[in-house]
């Protein structure tokens, strides 16, 4: 398959011709948007915002335009053929005529409907979350601090792009998918969008390498390869270029704010107020607007705010759709909020640790429940002390060394400095999760889950987990997902939740396969469930002579016709399910010190320390790299990477030639730093998770850390913070000494 996508950014489409194409050598097929209108849109996964914004589906994408366009990218005809070459040949023949409209961009001017995009206007849903008496406190507060702050347009751009094949089951009308991420889910939207039965719809396990959220879920291109899969009756692939990817791959960040803090003269926060305008793109995907949901109830992170206001607009534009996106709402909320910190300790002439110190929440604060919800479950904090982790990170990374070392080399000359951020997630967000343990005769055990593996490491750590219950060494446990007919329900990796609801899973079935493994045991041993015990993989009688049988020969011994007729299953496998009642939340801090080149703009990151309570940590190694895979993003998310548009809304960064990503050099040694201090009483584990913390607060660090550079009352209200902005900066703060030392001397004269 290839896809023929929009040059334009709004347009009525005029015409779509495809005679050419058609006669093109080795076509098959050639899709249009009309010859898919009865599809309708890719459905939302409905997780109850359909609930509350009843016009929801009205925001979501066609699977191939058929009427207008609404950024460029989109797809608007498939062209299906024998190899890629001769597709790709045939697609360039499609012919398509356009109407053009002046396109929106920026989401503040698009909520205001001037240009409408949809019937019901263009912003889907606004999302607001309130507590305290906000007024009285701004009114009566001593000092109040503003700033609009704006977070750039990102994407996770992962090494291995999107693609799928699906393939017809032959005799049947059922199709066979791979390469789609999150399995259970995917397949029921997959089911939805082909108006097929859901049983029709069979995932296959695929190592489909990074995703990060933004290959999460299902996209038009995976729809239009089903239906000509089911057409065709022959299997189609679709492999998408970097190109496609840049411009259609989910982008994800940009948010407008205009942030405000009440303050008492000591630097008490009184009170927060927020109003965020979040730019989705054209269409809503995946489960949004979730992610306006999150960023509403985040903004004030590990803090204690007496009273608390966020309003959130989740606005379509003529830009590429949103989804999540590692952390999504966490970067952008505590970019604003630590920022607005800043400030505040800037205006009243507090160091910029003390305010943070005296505002953030301890043990004797908890549980904070302020009474708001996020994503439809109340915001409860009960684990941890903030301030006391804050105090231990700070001593660790030996900021106020780094902090001196700054000022020391500033005085030289050189334009160096430090700054911080203290962030707070959200995580094991998604009720449920699935497994099954599955003991072999042959010793070996297999475990389905019904997580999906995106490179975080999860079968490790499943394997780690139902190891630990069996007494098996991890080596021996085989870990599967992605495949529906092995396991028929499930959910999927997001929101830092593998390793509690997944993990939790698989530990209820392992201890489920000892349960059955006592049960079995004692028929075939010849005594009471009462009189065995189990210890390191075996099942022993408590009393002497013991005699014992390990869980292979259980599953040996209870085969098909000796378990049958017992009236129960063979073997030992049994099903796990874990429910997550309540989300966890982990917190840190993350320090930076950098150097700003004047010259050229060019920021050089001299230290980078980042810190987590973690509750437990279930593996040092992948909590490692989890933590500093999320920090080298969180660099490209503050100083690189962004989707800039021009006025006309063509896209400006279309390879990474403009995309900028951090290379090697650019991520110096991190050090992580992590407490187990408070467990989580909110799983069995007690661990909180860890994939996003060395992200959140990146942008804020460095931020404050080019502020501090380069000095002179500056303060940078947007990330990320190009090598251009800097060199102007830099040049501006130059400009600004000069002009001090002029006005010294003159005077001294």
């Amino acid at each position: 398959m290839r896809v023929v996508r929009s040059t334009v950014a709004h347009a009525t489409i005029e015409s779509v011709d495809i005679r050419d194409a058609e006669r093109m050598p080795g076509v098959a097929l050639v899709l249009t948007g009309e010859d898919l209108a009865s599809f309708g849109n890719v459905p939302l996964r409905n997780v109850g915002y359909q609930r509350m914004f009843p016009d929801l589906d009205e925001y979501c994408q066609p699977v191939l335009a058929a009427d207008k366009v609404l950024y460029v990218g989109q797809p608007l005809a498939a062209v299906f053929a024998d190899n890629p070459y001769r597709a790709e040949d045939a697609a360039e023949k499609v012919l398509v005529e356009y109407v053009e409209h002046p396109p929106v961009l920026d989401p503040v001017e698009a909520a205001q409907d001037t240009i409408l995009l949809h019937p019901s206007g263009n912003v889907p849903a606004t999302f607001v979350k309130e507590y305290g008496d906000v007024d009285r406190v701004f009114d009566e507060a001593p000092h109040v601090f503003r700033s609009e702050l704006r977070i750039g347009r990102q994407s996770g751009v992962p090494m291995e792009m999107r693609g799928c094949l699906v393939r017809p089951v032959p005799g049947r009308d059922e199709l066979e998918f791979w390469g789609v991420v999150h399995a259970h889910n995917s397949r029921r939207i997959l089911a939805a969008a082909l108006r097929m039965p859901l049983n029709s719809i069979h995932m296959r396990h695929t190592d489909f390498g990074g995703s990060f959220g933004v290959r999460g879920g299902v996209f038009p291109e995976y729809v239009a390869a089903g239906i000509a899969a089911r057409r065709l009756r022959r299997p189609v692939k679709w492999l998408e270029d970097r190109l496609e990817h840049m411009v259609s791959i989910s982008h994800a960040r940009e948010q407008v704010h205009r942030i405000e803090g009440a303050f008492d003269s000591d630097g008490r926060l009184l009170g927060l107020r927020d109003e965020i305008w979040h730019n989705h793109g054209a269409f809503l995907r995946q489960t949004e607007p979730l992610i306006s949901d999150i960023t509403a109830g985040m903004v004030g992170g590990p803090y204690r705010v007496p009273a608390y206001s966020a309003t959130v607009h989740a606005v379509t534009t003529n830009k590429t759709p949103l989804s999540a996106y590692r952390a999504p709402g966490r970067f952008e909320v505590t970019f604003a909020r630590e920022r607005l910190l800043d400030l505040a300790a800037q205006e009243l002439g507090i160091d910029p640790v003390d305010i943070r110190i005296m505002n953030v929440l301890t043990k004797s604060d908890l549980p904070w429940e302020p009474g708001m919800d996020i994503v439809f479950e109340g915001f409860r904090f009960d684990s941890g002390d903030v301030r006391d982790h804050m105090e231990k990170a700070l001593a660790a990374a030996d900021f106020d060394a780094w902090r001196s070392e700054a000022a020391e080399l500033r005085a030289t000359g050189r334009l160096v400095g430090t700054g911080l951020g203290v962030l707070m997630d959200k995580a094991g967000l998604g009720l449920y999760e699935t497994a099954v343990v599955d003991v072999d005769p042959s010793g070996r055990v297999r475990v389905l889950t019904g997580a999906s593996s995106v490179g975080q490491g999860i079968e490790t750590v499943i394997a780690q987990v139902v190891a630990d219950e069996l007494g098996n060494d991890p080596e021996e446990i085989d870990v599967f997902h992605g495949d529906t007919d092995q396991l028929s329900d499930g959910v999927g990796s997001w929101s830092s939740r593998s390793t509690v609801l997944a993990g939790g899973a698989a530990r209820n079935a392992a201890r489920g396969v000892i349960q059955k493994a006592l049960r079995v045991g004692a028929r075939l041993l010849g005594v009471t469930v009462d009189g065995l015990r189990f210890d390191a993989g075996r099942v022993c009688t408590v009393q002497e002579p013991v005699r014992s049988l390990g869980l292979p020969e259980i599953a040996r011994l209870w085969d098909g016709s000796t378990a049958r007729l017992a009236g129960e299953e063979p073997g030992l496998s049994v099903s796990g399910l874990y429910r997550n009642e309540h989300m966890n939340y982990p917190y840190g801090i993350t320090c930076i010190q950098l150097e700003v080149d004047a010259t050229t703009g060019a920021v050089e990151i001299r230290r980078l320390f980042t810190s987590a309570e973690a509750g437990r940590v279930m593996n040092p190694m992948t909590t490692r790299g989890q933590v500093i895979g999320a920090a080298a993003q969180g660099v490209g998310g503050a100083l690189f990477e962004e989707f800039r548009y021009d006025a006309a809304g063509q896209p400006l960064a279309t390879s990474f030639m403009d995309y900028l990503l951090p290379d090697a050099q650019s991520i110096p040694e991190v050090e992580v730093f992590v407490t187990e201090d408070a467990p989580t009483p909110d799983n069995p584990f007690g661990a909180k998770g860890m994939g996003e913390v060395g992200l959140i607060a990146m942008g804020a660090a460095v931020a404050g850390a080019i502020d501090n550079a380069l000095g002179n009352g500056f303060q940078a209200t947007r990330v990320p913070v190009h090598p251009e902005d800097i060199y102007e900066l830099a040049a501006t703060a130059r400009a600004k000494a000069a002009a001090g030392q002029a006005r010294s001397e003159s005077d001294s004269f």
